[in-house]
């Protein structure tokens, strides 16, 4: 049994190949309701259309393009558009229509946009702001929806209950017994008139309708559960200017006009047109399916919704939402595919199939044995040729009885009671933080036996404070109460240098929220230093006003820096970057030291500072190199920022606590057979302090820093690896190969925030994204989103995991107990008695208690069991 399971009804949890899918479909042969038992498996056809889709859309875009391209040869000679504005669009207030702006953009229509008068007349058009965004007026949202459409695609009308009762009575046996009830009435009336001969019929009739409504009730609820967690799924919130004012919003909400601020990571929540930015690189291939990434600027405005950010930062004015975009009509036949179905609902699938084929052997048996029995009898009595009324409701009664056997020995309700029992958990486990994206995530963490965990914000808080630096050669200590000295002790022209490099080299923003407060907009580490820069008297908006940025190169994982190139005001170019503290200060040569006089870093110097970042380090602080450079005037924005001949202005030294229960809760992994390991971008001293605060690194554990795990060879990587605890200063593909070697012996869960993680979360048995701190590109990678980033929280779905491995334990047993028994009795007794004890009406009832409240209070048990 168990190699036929395996070699016919074997899926992978996630990546499963579409030939795979389709096997074990043809393989399932006996299925009483095909409409019940393949509910919640993928619609293979719609995703083949969602595929072709995907081809149509990349021969669309490679035309789009060429075609683009050669319009710009020819863009002085453009001549007046024969566009017209409809009536309606007007009268809203409005001059261009969706399908005009729809067209733009999907088609890269460069003479299009420049009759119109490129992104700042589209705008105009629009009745919006490229700076300011739209008014939040009730009326004018209204009507501005009303001709453009909302930004939602179109999804099936949700399935009412009266469509439960009709899929459940679609059960081949259950027609069949109705058959049979309809001519046990006519003959039991014809024979024994009414009510007395209704008896046996109306019985049957009332134990199917009972079993009909009882499995249509709990298919119903169950699928309201799912239709509440699919509204989770889909919260997802953006940042935007309405009324100039940044604010949250749901993407759900955004109209023609809104200004989107997008960051390495976000998803395109819409069509669009390139307002500004720095940097941006575009992957496609969600929508086209290719891989070469695209860059959006000022020539190339056009932004695809469902597309991601794969590098820069930009602004961009939304022209086309909904289902008038490409993305929305992908996403409405995509829904339709539904998830893959989970290893374990594939395995019990097969199970029901090879206990189908049994009971239905049995239930051919046991009518033979019962019709031989009859004729027997008739032969003995020499009325083999003469039949009366209750020989032939005899005869019809075991027919009854042998597809009621079929009814209960086929367990249609194995592959429910895993549904059932992860719908349940993944309610749970929403309750408890945890967003379970797929099904298959909530068995296969049950099986985990390591977690390769972030640091920052998952085994620590996330809200970071700059609490000690080096500036100008000296140690200070900042605090609250002595800011006042600690611009006094520092040269004023190294403070105005600091200040710039602080409000100007950053990814966060300093904004005036709806409330009219001051908020921080920005990464944990940007935010710590923007308040750094404000406590010492900075004004942002003044530094950035007072230089124009000239390049920026956003921040990323592999860099582990970031830079910015500003145009003085006084001339000249000057570059900023700020990183990993070994790695911006082995790019300088210079120093400020305590005169605020600029001179060459010697090896004393390089001791001090390399002693300073160690000492930060060693107290659990995350630790940044800020450095400028004055440019030559012959730098190009095309060239790349240099990395080298930089002064050090100063390190910075900040503070992220361990989040409380931590501890407790590398513990409880432990104990439960569950190795958890840190990998970080931090300095090794750093994550190691970090580690055995938490609990993770112990006495024979190895700490590691990826240039190092790098150099490794396959064959040293097979034994170092088992012994890693921490890893430092990783890259995303260190990430990505540790949990390659892992998974070859062990189930692995790793935790990712940002877009470099998503081949790691992609390759794991589980990705787990963090829900606060996550990109879009991570949560679209992950299996479970992690909703309070808190490791704590992972534990938790691991223990909802094995929960729900021995519910489904539970259950089988159950099942199959019940299975065996109801087939041996009724066997057994027609071979030796010559009739079936257990009549249709009392099989059904059994039925109806295993197959769908049985499957309903094991769902239950899953709390109990968790619980304890």
């Amino acid at each position: 049994m168990e190699s036929y399971l395996n070699e016919n009804f074997e899926v992978k949890a996630k990546h499963s190949s579409e030939e795979t899918l389709e096997k074990w479909r043809k393989v399932c042969g006996i299925v009483k309701n095909p409409k019940r038992r393949f509910r919640f498996t993928a619609n293979l056809s719609k995703r083949y259309e969602a595929a072709a889709m995907r081809r149509t859309n990349q021969e669309k875009l490679r035309i789009a393009v060429l075609v683009s391209k050669a319009a710009f040869q020819f863009i002085s000679g453009v001549q007046p558009s024969d566009y017209v504005v409809p009536e309606e669009v007007k009268a809203a207030g409005f001059q261009v229509c969706a399908d005009e702006l729809g067209s733009i953009v999907e088609g890269h229509e460069v003479k299009k946009l420049k009759f119109h008068g490129g992104v700042d007349g589209i705008a105009e058009k629009l009745s919006t702001s490229t700076t300011n965004g739209l008014t939040s007026d009730s009326g004018l949202l209204n009507k501005r929806q009303e001709v453009y459409g909302i930004n939602k695609f179109a999804e099936p009308e949700p399935k009412g209950f009266w469509l439960f009762v009709w899929e459940a009575l679609q059960d081949m046996t259950l027609m069949i017994l109705g058959a049979c009830a309809f001519v046990s009435l006519i003959v039991g009336i014809a024979m024994e008139g009414w009510p007395k001969g209704a008896h046996d019929g109306l019985g049957i009739v009332a134990s199917i309708l009972l079993v009909v409504f009882v499995t249509a009730t709990s298919d119903y609820r169950q699928s309201l559960q799912f239709r509440d967690l699919e509204k989770e799924k889909k919260k997802i919130t953006i940042q935007v200017t309405r009324n100039a004012c940044r604010q949250k919003m749901s993407i759900y909400d955004l109209l023609p006009g809104d200004i989107v601020h997008l960051n390495i990571g976000d998803q395109v929540p819409a069509d669009g047109l390139f307002v500004s930015g720095y940097s941006v690189l575009i992957d496609e291939s969600s929508l086209t399916g290719e891989c070469e990434p695209v860059m959006v600027n000022a020539e190339n405005p056009f932004m695809l919704s469902g597309t991601k950010l794969q590098d820069g930062s930009c602004k961009m004015m939304v022209t086309t939402v909904g289902m008038r975009t490409q993305w929305g009509k992908l996403m409405a036949t995509l829904s339709e595919g539904g998830d893959d179905e989970t290893p374990l609902q594939v395995k019990l699938n097969g199970v029901a199939t090879i206990i189908g084929k049994v009971g239905l052997f049995f239930a051919v048996v046991t009518f033979a044995v019962l019709v031989q029995g009859l004729f027997s009898s008739k032969l003995q009595e020499g009325t083999i040729w003469s039949w009366s009324g209750d020989e032939a409701l005899q005869m019809l009664e075991f027919f009854a009885v042998a597809v009621t056997i079929v009814v209960v020995a086929v367990p249609e309700g194995l592959p429910l009671a895993v549904t059932l029992s992860l719908a349940f958990a993944m309610k749970k486990m929403m309750n408890d933080k945890a967003l379970v994206r797929h099904l298959a995530a909530c068995e296969t963490m049950g099986s985990a036996t390591s977690i390769c965990s972030d640091k920052t914000g998952t085994l620590t808080t996330n809200h970071m404070t700059v609490v000690k630096s080096c500036i100008c050669m000296g140690v200070k200590e900042v605090g609250n109460n002595n800011k006042a000295s600690f611009c006094s002790e520092i040269p004023e022209s190294t403070v105005k240098l600091l200040l710039q490099s602080i409000f100007t080299n950053t990814g966060g923003e300093i904004v005036i929220n709806k409330s009219g407060k001051r908020e921080i907009l920005g990464t944990p580490t940007e935010t710590a230093l923007l308040e750094f820069g404000l406590s010492l008297g900075g004004d942002s908006q003044a530094e950035r006003q007072a230089s124009k940025i000239v390049k920026v190169e956003p921040f990323n994982s592999t860099k582990k820096r970031m830079g910015v190139v500003l145009e003085l005001p006084e001339g000249g170019l000057r570059a900023h970057t700020k990183g990993a503290s070994e790695i911006v200060l082995a790019g300088c040569d210079k120093v400020i030291n305590s005169d605020g006089e600029v001179i060459p870093l010697d090896e004393e110097s390089i001791n001090h500072l390399n002693d300073t970042i160690n000492q930060f380090a060693n107290e659990a602080l995350r630790t940044l190199c800020l450095a400028y450079m004055e440019l030559e005037n012959g730098f190009s924005p095309h060239n790349a920022i240099p990395v080298s001949g930089y002064t050090c202005i100063g390190i910075v030294g900040i503070k992220d606590p361990v989040r409380p229960g931590v501890k407790e809760s590398v513990a409880t992994c432990r104990s439960a057979g569950i190795t958890v390991r840190m990998v970080t971008g931090d300095n090794i001293n750093t994550a190691k302090a970090i580690a055995r605060e938490c609990g993770i690194l112990t006495d024979d554990g190895i700490a590691i820093e990826g240039p190092d795990f790098r150099e490794k060879s396959q064959e040293e990587l097979l034994t170092l690896i088992p012994k890693i605890q921490v890893m430092a200063r990783s890259s995303p593909m260190d990430k990505h190969t540790l949990v390659k070697h892992l998974r070859t012996n062990e189930v692995v869960a790793v935790t990712g925030d940002g877009t470099n993680d998503a081949p790691a979360l992609h390759e794991a048995d589980i990705g787990l994204a963090m829900g606060i701190a996550g990109t879009e590109v991570a949560k679209e990678s992950a299996d479970v989103i992690i909703l309070d980033d808190n490791f704590s929280t992972i534990v938790t779905v691991a223990k909802w995991g094995r929960s729900v491995y021995i519910n489904i334990q539970k259950f089988v047993q159950f099942q199959l107990t019940v299975n065996v028994v109801a087939l041996i009795v009724n066997f057994s007794s027609a071979c030796l008695t010559g009739s079936a004890p257990l009549t249709a009406v009392q099989l059904l009832w059994v039925n109806m208690i295993m197959d769908t409240l049985g499957a309903r209070f094991s769902m239950r048990s899953a709390h109990v069991t968790w619980r304890k």
